[in-house]
């Protein structure tokens, strides 16, 4: 594993502290939002924040039709990563704005929650 930045050391302490990630998921289809990579060509990444106000100020223009919702960590541990991973999909931490974004894989996360969780038992 690569060394961990300092976006990524922050998104995982604010995970720590309240167990939940936030995506933005349309609630009229029940759709979680998923973008073009800024990092990749040809791959989708999973905008992640660990505040949902920080999700929140991302509901608008393109995104307005999306609400912030909340994913617990251990159902993203236990759910997501592996489904993320087979659907190739990135995430992006605390996603800023498209030429701002930490991307990386949901394994990758996975593993860094998995260890936090790991030390705090």
């Amino acid at each position: 594993m690569s060394e961990v930045s300092p976006v990524v050391q922050r998104f995982i302490a604010n995970i720590s502290e309240t167990a939940q990630l936030w995506g933005l998921q349309d609630p009229t289809n029940e759709e979680w939002l998923v973008c073009d990579s800024s990092e990749y060509e040809d791959a989708d990444v999973m905008p992640l924040w660990s505040e949902a106000e920080l999700a929140k100020s991302h509901c608008n223009e393109e995104w307005a039709g999306f609400v912030p919702t909340t994913i617990s960590m251990d159902e993203f541990l236990e759910y997501w990563v592996e489904d993320l991973n087979q659907d190739d999909v990135l995430v992006g931490i605390d996603w800023r704005d498209e030429d701002d974004c930490t991307e990386l894989e949901a394994f990758e996360l996975g593993q860094l929650l998995a260890d936090v969780e790991a030390a705090e038992a």
